[in-house]
């Protein structure tokens, strides 16, 4: 991937885009003060150098019958193929949106959805504790959501 040095037209963009990543090119123009013709070429730039990874359209969880969010940590086996076993399986569970190997007392952390408890039951207990490695899994549920957002925070990118 192509490294680039991103200034502060470049950063306009990326803000404007992490709001609303479906606004046409004369859009972004538009709102960052730049002509349709330039803006295209630093956008193209910004998905080349790989900065923009994808565009996605943010489903609401509940709207789509996933109203049961959790946190799961999960202690696996020491071993190497333990965890490349782990890594590997947990890219076909869909119920799983994140998957973070952590520091410190627990191996893994997940970021899963279901439509009720009986769902989440049947992948911890099936899929999940089923899978060779997993040692142990504690979950935490999601009561409220506070904040949650997807958009990154770029001031720090910001150089006078």
């Amino acid at each position: 991937m192509p490294q680039i040095t991103l200034d502060k037209t470049d950063l306009k963009i990326l803000q404007v885009l992490q709001e609303n990543g479906r606004l046409t090119n004369v859009e972004l123009s538009e709102r960052v003060a730049l002509s349709p013709s330039p803006c295209l070429r630093r956008l193209k730039q910004l998905e080349d150098a790989g900065i923009i990874r994808r565009y996605a359209a943010l489903l609401s969880p509940v709207a789509v019958e996933l109203g049961l969010q959790a946190f799961i940590r999960v202690s696996i086996d020491k071993a190497a193929a333990a965890r490349e076993g782990f890594s590997e399986a947990v890219q076909e569970w869909p119920e799983v949106l994140s998957c973070f190997a952590l520091t410190g007392e627990t191996d893994y952390l997940l970021h899963a959805f279901f439509t009720d408890m009986n769902a989440f039951s049947h992948f911890v207990l099936e899929t999940l504790l089923s899978h060779p490695g997993v040692q142990d899994a504690k979950s935490s549920f999601v009561l409220k959501e506070i904040k949650n957002t997807t958009a990154l925070p770029l001031s720090h990118l910001y150089r006078e």
